[in-house]
């Protein structure tokens, strides 16, 4: 990011938490004001503990994440995996402990940014919950009383829906395009690395393309492998090996499901079981 955007970033952060605090910081004796506020939960101990297994599975130690601690900690193990080649799925794993971000009128602050209070009033895109929070400010600012908070609430989770349903909108869409991108190179080789176990099978990210498919454990014919949950690791019983997150493997494409938007790969003999 050049320093020109991340200045105008800070400036848009900037005014986001002083409308927030305009609003929300009471005086001695005032009444509480309606407000759309972007708040931001902490994150569960079993999120936070998964991470770290997570990433001793990696040869990464992270110190042990508290409610104070926790944002600064992962921000600091971000600038530390920048540029590995681990580090899109790390940052991956990082986001989905965190908790979701949403709208509401009742204030929790947001856990991420550090704000006590911040609201979205600077979105370049124009969201609603901006629009409500302009009006809510000028409305305010002409002297009028706080409105009712049931109205805007209900707002406020129509809008966090709607937010939610555009997102999963949007990673259906890039799937989709992956899995057809990679139909298309059937039976070539990819570099990858293993971005997701479970007991089905073994998720590997193709490093140059980020396209995500499954190994269906069924189909790795030179052991039985288990997943276990307890070391994260999957494991094949009567030889020993191993599959962890992080694992450079190579992979094909053996095949592709457009609706679904599923892809299966095999990994490639000399490299991992195939």
């Amino acid at each position: 990011m050049k320093e020109s955007n991340r200045l105008i970033e800070e400036f848009m952060l900037l005014a986001n938490k002083k409308v927030g605090e305009f609003i929300g910081k009471r005086k001695q004796g005032e009444a509480q004001k309606t407000f759309v506020y972007r708040i931001h939960d902490v994150p569960s101990d079993e999120k936070l503990r998964q991470l770290r297994n997570f990433l001793k599975n990696l040869g990464y130690k992270l110190p042990k994440p508290t409610e104070s601690n926790s944002v600064r900690v992962i921000r600091s193990l971000l600038d530390q995996v920048a540029g590995h080649a681990e580090e899109d799925i790390i940052r991956q794993m990082a986001i989905r402990t965190m908790a979701k971000a949403a709208y509401s009128t009742e204030n929790i602050g947001h856990y991420g940014l550090g704000f006590e209070f911040y609201t979205h009033f600077t979105s370049p895109i124009r969201r609603y919950p901006d629009m409500m929070a302009h009006r809510l400010l000028q409305h305010y600012l002409n002297g009028g009383t706080s409105v009712n908070a049931g109205d805007v609430e209900t707002r406020c989770r129509h809008s966090s829906l709607m937010e939610k349903r555009a997102s999963e909108a949007e990673r259906a869409s890039i799937k989709y395009k992956q899995v057809e991108y990679m139909l298309m190179h059937e039976g070539q080789v990819f570099e990858g690395i293993v971005s997701g176990l479970n007991s089905w099978g073994i998720y590997v990210e193709a490093l140059s393309t980020h396209c995500e498919g499954l190994v269906p454990l069924r189909n790795l014919k030179d052991d039985i492998y288990e997943f276990d949950e307890g070391r994260y690791v999957t494991r094949g019983l009567r030889k020993g090996k191993e599959f962890h997150m992080g694992d450079p493997v190579h992979i094909m494409v053996v095949s592709g499901d457009l609706q679904e938007r599923k892809l299966e790969y095999r990994f490639v003999d000399g490299n991992k079981p195939t």
